[in-house]
């Protein structure tokens, strides 16, 4: 039995599903602001916001995840460490 850990992929339908979330909100926010009966300066200011926040969110998203990622690599280069001092130790050789 192998101890490799199994690399976790989305469903395509997950996929989907989240890139049509994605869309429906972009699309919501987009029509709310050009509604807004306000000034031409308002809206713009509200849609380069709406922008930041969008991008600062992918950004923190793409950290969190390699954050994640780097902290199982660490994970398995102390395992493959343990193995192997443990594969080397033997209980019954003498001091």
């Amino acid at each position: 039995m192998s101890d490799t850990p199994v690399k976790q992929q989305s469903t395509a339908a997950f996929y989907m599903q989240a890139m049509a979330s994605f869309g429906v909100a972009m699309g919501a926010t987009a029509i709310g602001i050009f509604n807004l009966e306000t000034d031409v300066w308002v809206r713009a200011f509200l849609g380069i916001a709406v922008l930041y926040l969008v991008t600062s969110a992918f950004t923190l998203a793409k950290v969190i995840r390699d954050r994640q990622e780097a902290g199982a690599i660490v994970n398995r280069v102390d395992q493959a460490r343990l193995e192997k001092l443990l594969a080397e130790y033997d209980p019954l050789q003498k001091l």
